[in-house]
C-alpha cells in the first residue's frame, strides 16, 4: 500500500522560505512521477510541480523561479522547496504520485490529474503579508 506523509507546513511571512517534504512507502517513489498540488479555501485543488522518473521537472507559472521540486531517492522523499513566498501561495499542500500503470513514458507529463491515485493528508501554509 502506498503512503505519502506530507510535514514542513506553517506560519511565514511573505518573502520568507520554507521546505515541504513528502515521505513515501510502500513504493519507489523514483520509479513514478510525484507531484504537489495546493487548495486555498474556497478554490480547487490546482497544480503546482511535477518530477519524472528520469528527474525531469515541470512547474505552474505562478510558482515558477521560486519553488523547486526535488527527490532523495536514499530516503524516498521528495520535497518542495517554497522561496519568496506570497500571500496567495497561503493554501493546504499535497503531494502525490501516480497510479501503477505510469511507469517510464506511459503516461503524460506532466501528468493528468486522473492518473495521480495516491495522495498524502496535507500539509498547512499561511504566509502573512
Amino acid at each position: 500500500q502506498v503512503q505519502l506523509v506530507e510535514s514542513g507546513g506553517g506560519l511565514v511571512q511573505a518573502g520568507d522560505s520554507l521546505r515541504l517534504s513528502c515521505a513515501a512507502s510502500g513504493r519507489t517513489v523514483s520509479n513514478y512521477t510525484t507531484v504537489w498540488f495546493r487548495q486555498a479555501p474556497g478554490r480547487e485543488r490546482e497544480f503546482v510541480a511535477a518530477i519524472n522518473w528520469k528527474e525531469m521537472t515541470y512547474y505552474t507559472d505562478a510558482v515558477k523561479d521560486r519553488f523547486v521540486i526535488s527527490r532523495d531517492n536514499a530516503k524516498n522523499t521528495m520535497y518542495l522547496q517554497m522561496n519568496s513566498v506570497k500571500a496567495e501561495d497561503t493554501a493546504v499542500y499535497y503531494c502525490g504520485t501516480t497510479r501503477d500503470y505510469c511507469t517510464g513514458w506511459r503516461c503524460d507529463f506532466p501528468p493528468r490529474r486522473s492518473d495521480i491515485s495516491y495522495w498524502g493528508q496535507g500539509t498547512q501554509v499561511t504566509v502573512s503579508s
